[in-house]
C-alpha cells in the first residue's frame, strides 16, 4: 500500500489500511498526523512502536494518543519560532485530540479499550480469539479524520496560546538526552502524563521514544516495541519510581493548566527523576 499524502477535505479514511501497514497504533497516527502537515518523518515513527499498548505495552494511555502527539509537537516546531509557544501548543493541541479520543471511546486507556495484559499470553491469545484486536482496528479507521480535525483545532486557536514561559517535563528530558530542538518540542505534549492528565508518565515516554530512535537509527527495518534500550529504560524507571508510572501518582498531583505544570518544572518538581532519565545507559 502506498503511504504518500491522500488527505481530503473531511480528514484520511484509511486508518485501518496504514494501521496494517505500520504494526502498531502509535506508528499509525504519527503516520497519519505527519501525512496531512506534510511532515516526513520514517525513523521517527518506527521508534514510536515503543508507545503502543500504552507505553511498552503496559496498558495506559492508547498508542494512538502517544503518536498523534508526537505528530503535533513536529508541526508546532515548524508553525512557531518561539520554542515556549511551541510547547504549549504542542501540549493543548494534544489535549484537543486526547478530549476527542474520550468523546468517541469513553476512555483513553489501552486497557479499558483492549481488555488485555499484553505481558500474558492466555491473555493476548484471547485478545486475537475475541476479536477485540477488531476494535482497535476499527477504531483507527472512524478516528483518523477526528484525531486530524481536532490538531488542526489546536494549532489554530491562537486564542489560547499563553505568552509566558512554557515547560514541559518531556522536554526538559529531551534537551538533557541531547535531543534536537524538534525532538525536544516533539515531545513537549507528552508533559503532566500526556496533555496534563496526570496517566503514563511523560518523562519516560519520551526518554523511550529518544533511545528508540537512537536503535532505530542504528539497527535499520526492524519494529522497535522490544528494543533493547526502551527496555531498559522502562525497567530502570520502575526502580526509580517503586514500580509507579502514572504521573499524578508520582507527583502527588494533577496539573491543572500549563503554568501550574511549569511552576513544577521550575520549582525542581520530578528533576531527579528527570536527570536518572536522561542518563540512563
Amino acid at each position: 500500500m502506498d503511504l504518500e499524502k491522500t488527505s481530503t477535505r473531511d480528514g484520511p479514511r484509511d486508518g485501518r489500511k496504514v494501521f496494517l501497514k505500520s504494526g502498531t497504533c502509535s506508528r499509525t497516527f504519527f503516520h497519519i498526523l505527519n501525512r496531512e502537515f506534510g511532515n516526513i518523518k520514517p525513523i521517527e515513527e518506527r521508534a514510536s512502536d515503543t508507545l503502543a499498548g500504552g507505553i511498552m505495552q503496559e496498558g495506559h494511555q492508547c498508542g494512538m494518543l502517544w503518536g498523534a502527539s508526537l505528530a503535533v509537537g513536529a508541526e508546532a516546531h515548524r508553525r512557531f519560532e518561539n520554542p515556549d509557544q511551541a510547547i504549549a501548543v504542542a501540549i493543548l493541541s494534544t489535549q484537543k485530540m486526547m478530549e476527542s479520543f474520550k468523546e468517541r471511546e469513553g476512555t483513553i486507556n489501552c486497557h479499558e479499550i483492549t481488555h488485555c495484559d499484553f505481558s500474558n499470553n492466555l491473555s493476548m491469545a484471547k485478545y486475537f480469539v475475541s476479536g477485540r484486536f477488531l476494535h482497535c482496528y476499527n477504531l483507527a479507521q472512524h478516528w483518523a479524520p477526528e484525531a486530524v480535525n481536532a490538531a488542526l483545532k489546536g494549532l489554530s486557536d491562537d486564542s489560547t496560546y499563553p505568552s509566558d514561559t512554557c515547560l514541559s517535563c518531556a522536554t526538559e528530558v529531551a534537551k538533557k538526552m541531547g535531543a534536537s530542538e524538534e525532538e525536544s518540542i516533539m515531545v513537549a505534549g507528552f508533559a503532566g502524563g500526556l496533555g496534563l492528565s496526570g496517566g503514563g508518565c511523560g518523562a519516560l515516554a519520551a526518554a523511550i521514544w529518544l533511545k528508540s530512535l537512537k536503535w532505530c537509527n542504528d539497527v535499520p527495518k526492524k519494529m522497535a516495541m522490544n528494543n533493547p534500550h526502551a527496555q531498559e529504560t522502562l525497567s530502570t524507571f520502575y526502580q526509580l519510581t517503586h514500580s509507579e508510572l502514572l504521573c499524578s501518582k508520582i507527583t502527588g498531583r494533577k496539573f491543572e493548566t500549563i503554568s501550574a505544570h511549569t511552576r513544577y518544572i521550575q520549582n525542581a518538581g520530578c528533576a531527579q527523576l528527570i536527570q536518572n532519565l536522561a542518563h540512563i545507559k
